[in-house]
């Protein structure tokens, strides 16, 4: 799914959340292109960072923040060195 809440109010991103969930639940894979940090941290297993076209780090949401995250994809930190770059 690319962005599947960008241009959708409050309400109708929350149904689609849910409905992401629901198929997570049923074990089918998803794979979930967003720049909403708050979506990808409340949905993803794990997540791939990508900075300038390409697979920066690939990292667990778990042991890592939001700020983190979107430092590594700007540039301003590098990822960490456990993580799988491209």
């Amino acid at each position: 799914m690319d962005e599947p809440t960008a241009a959708l109010g409050v309400k109708e991103s929350g149904k689609v959340l849910e409905l992401i969930k629901d198929v997570k639940k049923r074990g089918l894979p998803i794979v979930l292109i967003s720049h909403n940090m708050p979506h990808v941290f409340e949905l993803a297993d794990r997540i791939h960072i990508h900075r300038l076209g390409r697979r920066a780090a690939v990292v667990d949401p778990r042991q890592i923040s939001s700020s983190d995250a979107v430092a590594i994809m700007t540039g301003a930190k590098p990822p960490p060195p456990e993580s799988a770059a491209a």
